[in-house]
């Protein structure tokens, strides 16, 4: 078995009014997904035949063991994913607007004590990897930032690809500009840095998207940048270069489409040594990819369980 690439981050459960609302005072069930943004694009990367790794975790109570069933069912290495006594797992009640958004409110306890569990074999985890994917929301708290960025220093260290999912929740942020002076300092020597085209103008001050991307290259030190631009595709900026037209899709919940698009685009690194331009001959493919996992609930229910990256799903 070849070593995994590992995703460092969130895993909890998605509890979904599955109907468009126009506001929360009309919902009225929720049916619960795997979700977490690293959680979700580490699924879809296994899906596509990468060996992946979780590092994280969920409280040891029944939405753990829940979500901890479907890790397994997915393949997914679990070495560094922990149950945490005394932890209640993670819940995001999402509730979907007229244009297909989500938005959300969570409950339960954060990452913090999954990172706490992980820290005393973080260069165990980090060895035994072939490269790291963080994100964002590891970030926010003191004791987690510093986890998260022990981990990137030690795969910068060890000369491992980082692959930096930016994937902002301002309000999560005391204010816009110390979210972006912390992302600035993760996307230093990534390989691959993802943003949506309002992160892109956040980190770079371009309204462009293709300029915010080589700004950010150019300004930050990431090789490659991919802006994800939603029903127009994307585009990729920096040492290659490529662009995605949209595909047409019947859009009724985008939760995770960027997740789904970062899991392929890992998945060709993975498979070609961390050849970044396979990253920019997938990047068709994890648009299609994107735009299916829009046609159902969830981020993942609309995705073949297998997904080949040279065949159109």
């Amino acid at each position: 078995m070849s070593e995994p690439v590992l995703f460092l981050g969130e895993t909890l459960v998605d509890l979904i009014c599955e109907r468009r609302l126009e506001s929360w005072s009309q919902a009225d069930s929720f049916v619960p997904h795997c979700g977490g943004a690293p959680t979700n694009a580490a699924i879809v990367c296994a899906r596509c035949g990468a060996e992946v790794a979780l590092a994280g975790g969920a409280g040891d109570d029944h939405w753990g063991r829940w979500l901890e069933e479907r890790l397994r069912t997915e393949k997914i290495d679990l070495r560094w994913w922990k149950r945490l006594p005394g932890v209640q797992t993670g819940v995001a009640f999402d509730v979907i607007d007229l244009q297909g958004v989500p938005d959300f409110l969570i409950y339960g306890q954060g990452i913090e004590p999954a990172l706490e569990a992980l820290e005393p074999k973080l260069e165990e985890a980090m060895t035994s990897c072939a490269a790291l994917e963080l994100g964002s929301n590891t970030l926010v708290g003191e004791h987690e930032r510093a986890v998260s960025e022990r981990a990137r220093a030690l795969a910068l260290a060890a000369g491992k690809p980082l692959i930096i999912d930016v994937n902002l929740r301002l309000h999560r942020w005391e204010s816009p500009a110390q979210a972006v002076n912390t992302v600035h300092s993760l996307c230093a020597g990534a390989l691959l840095v993802k943003v949506n085209r309002e992160e892109a103008q956040l980190l770079s001050g371009e309204s462009d998207p293709a300029r915010g991307a080589e700004a950010i290259c150019a300004d930050l030190g990431a090789r490659v940048v991919v802006v994800t631009l939603g029903a127009d595709g994307a585009l990729m900026r920096g040492e290659t270069q490529a662009n995605a037209r949209g595909l047409a899709a019947n859009v009724v919940d985008t939760t995770g489409a960027g997740d789904a698009l970062l899991g392929v685009l890992v998945a060709a690194l993975a498979g070609s040594g961390f050849d970044l331009a396979a990253a920019a001959e997938a990047l068709s493919m994890a648009v299609k990819i994107a735009a299916r996992s829009t046609e159902r609930y969830g981020a993942l229910d609309a995705l073949p369980i297998s997904i080949s990256l040279t065949g159109i799903p």
